[in-house]
């Protein structure tokens, strides 16, 4: 729920900031602008929308977009102040074999009742939005029902020269409705013009003519079309005023680009006549929910009074005017096009995992899971074969926990922090909630024991930096270091899914990353929990825990079986508490032995 927030409150940030820069613009180079750059300007606010259609890896991260990320609230909460040394927020889950799930409990600051209740908001805002844009269309579909086809030859013939001035060659359905008080234009793939009633009898033939030039302007710069897309854009932000006031102001501009672009195919005389006919349909607009949605010759009479305005002080563009403003647009295009990608990886939630392997077998081991959400990913390295029970959950990113611990001690080692020769750490005296944490450890023990003071201390070692380098170097999930330096990884930024972590583990056990190979069996052999006559078991767990419940747990891990090589991963989770990742060794155990793998 917290990453949906955050997306919603970048992009918000970010739109709240474009429209202030438009503005800015509009204020400062007005005199060196046409009047429909005025306009497509505002067009650049669709672009933070359009940029999340696109995938996140299209763009690429940087320390940048991780720097901002820890710079936002919604990591703040696995911070190592979190971690309470009472028993009551620490749990031992029982031991299996060699298994030691120790944990501590991440406390979160702000309950998850707030972000649903935010979000609960925004929905039901954009509901109500969206109800309203349906009723607004059922109004026009009943118009277009209503309404009655004008059969005036000469009314039929002045279009048709309208549309050749203007340059329309697409059919316009031409209809008479009592349900307006001002002409209106709408149909994106069936144009329309609408006409109130008795038109033809209050405006002269020169009159419409300048009303159908001025719909007919509409058609062909899409405006109806931009419309929509308007509405798309305030059913997002509907809780934010500066894009009420943006689209107003927007509105504003369509009226007075399309004004110029009619006053652009009359003389001076034609502009007083085309004036007057604005004024005639002043305040006879906004009467009903669909004009919304459908541009028009009328509007309020603030409107009205900015168009007449603009008609009085109209002079044809020149060519140095319209170069000044396409460059400003195009400056102004550059800087946003650059800046909406980073901000659109800073939002991107980086919780899915795309999987796109053909040679995989997708079962159904759900019995194996009662009580919990889980997934299965088992990979068999003879056949280059993936088994995988939940597709869903297996490509889905949680927090790894204490599963990066095997990582962790990898880049200790590579780091030369430690060595295989000498990597015990001295405690410090200070107390922890398990007696096993409370001594001396070096890295097969730590890793057995699941000592977070062991890789704390190592992380701070090799520095944030440089962790950051190895999680590219291995592409371990999100690669999100951004949380706390001391508890990233539990419950916080970074995040990986099973599958994921199946195809490290392959790439780990046989160092495809190109680490020293000492380093690399160091590391397996910390890992073995079990050897048998026919095989070894190597593993890690892990657990979440977030105020106090066990939320989140793995087992991962790799089999040797004579010349064949097993790799796997379990994630169960659990809103009970009862998600531990000897939990998930228990069930991953049950299911290796059940496929004669081990």
């Amino acid at each position: 729920m917290d990453t949906i927030l955050l997306r919603i409150l970048l992009s918000t940030i970010v739109v709240s900031l474009l429209i202030f820069m438009i503005l800015l613009i509009k204020k400062l180079f007005n005199k060196h602008m046409t009047v429909k750059a005025n306009y497509h300007i505002w067009f650049f606010l669709f672009i933070p929308i359009l940029a999340s259609f696109f995938p996140r890896n299209y763009f690429g991260p940087g320390e940048g977009t991780q720097y901002v990320k820890s710079l936002l609230f919604f990591h703040k909460e696995a911070e190592s102040k979190s971690e309470r040394t009472n028993g009551l927020d620490a749990a031992q889950a029982p031991n299996t074999g060699l298994l030691h799930d120790f944990t501590v409990s991440v406390n979160k600051s702000t309950p998850d009742f707030v972000y649903h209740t935010f979000f609960t908001v925004w929905v039901i805002g954009m509901v109500l939005f969206i109800g309203f844009a349906v009723y607004s269309n059922y109004q026009i579909y009943q118009m277009k029902k209503s309404a009655a086809a004008v059969k005036n030859h000469k009314i039929n013939e002045l279009l048709e020269e309208c549309k050749k001035m203007v340059g329309v060659k697409r059919k316009i359905r031409l209809r008479e409705t009592s349900l307006i008080a001002s002409p209106i234009t709408f149909g994106i793939f069936q144009p329309y013009i609408f006409l109130p009633n008795k038109t033809r009898e209050a405006c002269s033939l020169n009159e419409l003519k300048y009303v159908f030039l001025h719909e007919l302007h509409h058609h062909k710069s899409k405006d109806v079309f931009v419309n929509y897309g308007m509405w798309i854009f305030h059913i997002i932000y509907w809780f934010n005023p500066f894009v009420w006031y943006a689209l107003e102001r927007m509105r504003i501009d369509r009226e007075l680009a399309c004004d110029a672009s009619v006053l652009n195919l009359l003389d001076e005389k034609g502009y007083i006549e085309y004036g007057h006919t604005i004024i005639r349909f002043a305040d006879k607009k906004y009467k009903r929910a669909f004009e919304q949605f459908a541009p028009g010759m009328g509007g309020a009479k603030k409107q009205i009074k900015k168009r007449i305005q603009s008609i009085a002080t109209f002079s044809g563009d020149s060519q140095l005017l319209k170069r000044k403003s396409k460059i400003i647009c195009v400056v102004f295009g550059i800087f946003v096009l650059f800046t909406t990608p980073i901000t659109t990886v800073i939002a991107a939630p980086d919780d899915v995992f795309h999987f796109s392997e053909k040679n995989t077998i997708y079962e159904d081991l759900s019995t194996y899971f009662n009580g919990y959400n889980g997934s299965f990913v088992l990979y068999d390295a003879s056949k280059k074969q993936y088994q995988i029970y939940n597709r869903e959950m297996s490509e889905k990113r949680v927090s790894p926990n204490s599963t990066y611990k095997i990582y962790s001690g990898l880049f200790a080692l590579e780091s030369n922090v430690i060595s295989t020769n000498n990597n015990e750490l001295i405690w410090d005296g200070k107390v922890h909630p398990f007696k096993e944490w409370n001594k001396n450890h070096n890295l097969s023990a730590a890793l057995r024991s699941s000592v977070n003071w062991y890789f704390q201390n190592t992380d701070r070692e090799v520095g944030r930096k440089q962790l950051q380098y190895y999680f590219h170097k291995v592409k371990y999930g999100n690669e999100d270091l951004s949380g706390n330096l001391d508890s990233y990884w539990m419950e916080s930024s970074l995040k990986i899914s099973p599958i994921e972590q199946v195809q490290l583990l392959h790439g780990l056990e046989g160092n495809e990353f190109g680490f020293k190979e000492e380093n690399i069996q160091a590391v397996k052999q910390a890992l073995l929990i079990d050897e048998q006559k026919h095989g070894q078991l190597f593993g890690k767990t892990g657990t979440g825990m977030i105020n106090g419940k066990n939320v989140n747990g793995w087992f991962i891990g790799f089999v040797y079986k004579g010349d064949h090589r097993y790799y796997f991963a379990i994630n169960i989770q659990n809103k009970d508490g009862q998600a531990k990742g000897t939990k998930a060794a228990e069930i991953a155990k049950q299911i290796l032995h059940d496929k004669q793998i081990y």
